[in-house]
């Protein structure tokens, strides 16, 4: 157990339909008594966010559990264990949420997609993600989210300059708003134009924000559990959606590997200034999808796929627990730890435990 929330930041990544796998990790955090003083996110990971910082700790889960009810399409379980049948069921379901949006979350905007044909007005996105803003609004007490017991951080970028832009509930008043820029996956959704800029969301250029926690050195010993949805590993792909499926893994998450290699020698150097300064222990939690995840993953709201990424995040969330608890370690003031047999760990990378972790 953490012994002083300010010790703990949760960061939480972009992903659309893939994020149910932060409710899983936060659903078993939340059970081992982790409160975070800090939440982090871009995207579907903004939103996560949010609904954890805008509820009392007692209705967090639950609220991300009706986030996830609502937003999952009812169509029953799915109807067998075989792999092939298994991807068809998963891209039909991406096809009926493309077609008919998920109305908690975006529905269709016109003229969208007609606005490709030469006679029809010019748009910039293809959906409106406007419901989600009344989702947001009924489970996110945002009175309780801007007073500051559980702080917020939300990224986006500005279209116009490429810049990253971070609301911070320590620094301004974090509104819905805001977390719909974050969630504006260009071209599916259209960007949000807040205080003279537009904005849209960080997942091409950093889907998990682990900067804002870094911007100026923390001045206690910190642990920092990351939820990632994509893998920078897979097995060789063997079809042209599996193709697909890894150019799009690649593009996110290619930059929280960077990130994370900069801590490290940012890092290095603080230690050689300064050996006895505050730690970093960084739990690094990644999604690996299955076989039968497509290169559509993000649009699959399948009552199957929702329940096994929660059922992961779950399982990944103890497992990386297990790991604090060991009692091994690695010296130094930035230690990253993933799973044993997570793929994304680097081969120096030896596990250890946090002094926060009982």
């Amino acid at each position: 157990m953490v012994d002083d929330t300010r010790d703990l930041a949760l960061v939480f990544a972009g992903g659309n339909a893939v994020g149910a796998y932060h409710a899983g990790t936060y659903e078993a955090l939340h059970g081992h008594g982790l409160r975070p003083g800090w939440v982090v996110g871009a995207s579907i990971g903004a939103v996560t966010a949010a609904i954890i910082a805008g509820n009392a700790p007692e209705d967090r889960a639950a609220k991300l559990r009706t986030f996830w009810d609502e937003a999952t399409q009812a169509t029953g379980p799915s109807p067998t264990g075989l792999l092939k049948p298994r991807q068809v069921y998963n891209g039909l379901h991406a096809i009926l949420a493309l077609a008919g949006g998920r109305p908690t979350i975006f529905g269709h905007r016109f003229p969208g997609l007609w606005s490709a044909l030469p006679w029809v007005p010019n748009d910039v996105a293809l959906f409106d993600n406007k419901p989600l803003l009344r989702t947001l609004e009924r489970l996110v007490d945002f009175e309780r989210l801007n007073r500051g017991g559980t702080r917020l951080t939300v990224g986006c970028v500005d279209i116009e300059t490429g810049e990253e832009v971070y609301f911070d509930t320590a620094r301004q008043e974090v509104r819905p708003e805001h977390i719909l820029a974050s969630t504006a996956i260009l071209p599916a959704f259209p960007p949000v134009e807040i205080g003279g800029r537009v904005l849209c969301d960080a997942g091409y250029t950093n889907n998990l924000p682990l900067n804002p926690l870094f911007e100026t050195e923390p001045g206690r010993d910190l642990l920092c559990i990351a939820s990632d949805l994509f893998s920078l590993r897979a097995p060789r792909p063997a079809s042209l959606d599996a193709v697909l499926e890894r150019a799009n893994d690649l593009i996110f998450a290619s930059p929280p590997r960077r990130a994370i290699a900069g801590l490290r020698r940012e890092y290095a150097l603080r230690e050689r200034l300064d050996p006895a300064g505050p730690a970093v222990t960084l739990l690094h939690l990644v999604y690996q999808a299955g076989a039968e995840e497509l290169a559509a993953k993000s649009f699959d709201f399948s009552p199957s796929s929702i329940s096994d990424r929660w059922t992961a995040g779950v399982r990944d969330a103890a497992q990386g627990l297990g790991v604090l608890k060991s009692g091994k370690s690695e010296k130094g003031r930035f230690r990253y730890l993933s799973l044993p047999d997570c793929p994304d760990a680097p081969k120096t990378a030896a596990p250890q435990a946090a002094s926060a972790v009982a």
